[in-house]
């Protein structure tokens, strides 16, 4: 079996049958990753995908593809994010279906030069766009943002209760020498936070969450992805999306409960608010879809994973009022 085939993205055929690919579609892989989606796209029907990835070792995977499906798969490096001047430059205006899976993938995770593991000794690094890249990586956060401000981003994007106490021990751990390395931000965490214990989340999860979410901006991407999907899509076109923890979730949903017609009134105790805009999708199911048994018993990191998909009406876009959605 190929590389490929082993990293085969969660909820694969749930994701191929929310986008429905039919012969003559274009689609674009959002997170092309390993071309899992892609490849079951192109496999479903004579469709045309687009797929878009910062990571630049996705370039080479992405030759492969293109030489098992001539003529049918485009790669584009870059943020999906950016989808709409990146898919403009290509001379696409509409798709019937854009799919994203995201967060971390398996492949930056398993290899310790990437610094995106708590697990594995390798450069404090987590850039998505490759250490080659000239955005600032986790190390400069660790060791130049002052102690409030690694308390916020641990709190904001890790949820993690011990925040203003591991950053106030990275900053006094940092003034005998540089953090370098995650295992040696792993062993700081885990100090202040009880130790490591057996059969339980390491300490050190979700602060390693926050940094790599705040590194590469993540759920900025995510907005401007949605946004840029809503644009892209096509009436009668499909959006499916899949996420890994509850600050993604809350995005997703929140976007299309609202461009959905279904968003809450300001208060249960009086009428909802007349609608801003028509409704420019519509759900295909009130709630996510988690991945059945069958695929968590084989896949642990699936057990977290969830689906959420709406089909594009025919009104106009939302304006983009740069408001957050979560």
């Amino acid at each position: 079996m190929n590389d490929a085939r082993r990293h085969a993205p969660v909820m694969l055929r749930e994701v191929v049958d929310a986008i429905a690919p039919q012969a003559g579609d274009s689609i674009i892989d959002a997170t092309f990753g390993w071309g899992g989606y892609t490849r079951g796209f192109l496999e479903a029907a004579p469709s045309i995908v687009y797929g878009i990835d910062r990571d630049p070792t996705a370039a080479a995977r992405a030759a492969t593809v293109a030489a098992e499906f001539p003529g049918r798969f485009t790669f584009i490096e870059g943020r999906f994010g950016d989808m709409m001047e990146l898919m403009n430059g290509a001379g696409v205006t509409a798709v019937q279906g854009v799919a994203f899976d995201v967060g971390v993938s398996s492949m930056q995770l398993d290899d310790p030069e990437r610094g995106f593991s708590f697990q594995k000794d390798g450069p404090l690094d987590m850039r998505m766009a490759g250490r080659q890249s000239e955005a600032t990586d986790a190390a400069d956060v660790v060791n130049n943002e002052d102690e409030a401000e690694i308390a916020r981003i641990i709190w904001l994007y890790g949820e993690e209760r011990h925040s203003r106490r591991i950053a106030r021990a990275i900053v006094a751990a940092r003034k005998a020498k540089p953090i370098t390395r995650t295992l040696e931000l792993a062993d700081i965490v885990a100090r202040v936070s009880g130790g490591v214990q057996p059969h339980k989340m390491h300490p050190a999860t979700r602060t390693f969450q926050a940094l790599r979410i705040h590194v590469n901006d993540e759920l900025g991407q995510l907005e401007m992805g949605l946004r840029a999907a809503e644009r892209l899509l096509a009436p009668q076109g499909r959006l499916a999306v899949v996420s890994f923890h509850s600050l993604e979730d809350r995005i997703v949903k929140n976007f299309l409960r609202e461009r959905g017609g279904m968003a809450p009134s300001t208060s249960r105790h009086l009428p909802e608010e007349p609608r801003p805009h028509a409704p420019s999708f519509t759900l295909m199911t009130r709630s996510a879809i988690k991945p059945a048994d069958a695929e968590t018993d084989i896949n642990p990191r699936a057990r977290s994973a969830r689906l959420r998909a709406a089909v594009r009406t025919a009104n106009d876009a939302w304006p983009d009022t740069g408001r957050h959605a979560a």
